[in-house]
Parts: C-alpha cells; sequence; structure tokens
C-alpha cells in the first residue's frame, strides 16, 4: 500500500520550519533536528538496497 502524502507536501513549503524528529547516527546516536536550529539543513532519504526496487 503506498500512502498519497501529496496534500500534505504541498502544505510544507521551503523555508518553513520542518517538525522535530530523531533518527539514528551512523554511530547509533540519535541525532534530533532541533540540534541543526538555525543552521541550513538538507535532508536526502533513500534506499541502500536497490535490488527490491
Amino acid at each position: 500500500m503506498v500512502a498519497d502524502h501529496s496534500l500534505e507536501a504541498r502544505r510544507m513549503r521551503y523555508a518553513k520550519p520542518a517538525p522535530d524528529f530523531s533518527l539514528p547516527s551512523t554511530e547509533d546516536r540519535p541525532v534530533s533536528l532541533g540540534e541543526f536550529r538555525g543552521k541550513d539543513v538538507v535532508l536526502v532519504f533513500y534506499c541502500f538496497d536497490w535490488g527490491s526496487i
């Protein structure tokens, strides 16, 4: 099942604050988006397992 996030994506615009969230770092330490408040941040998400796409 694929969720349709197009409406949500249209509501979020460039240069608006993103909601805070945390993800594990490569050292398995939680990193929060809030740690970068006031800085320019680019987030890139991609699939490591290209074979299953």
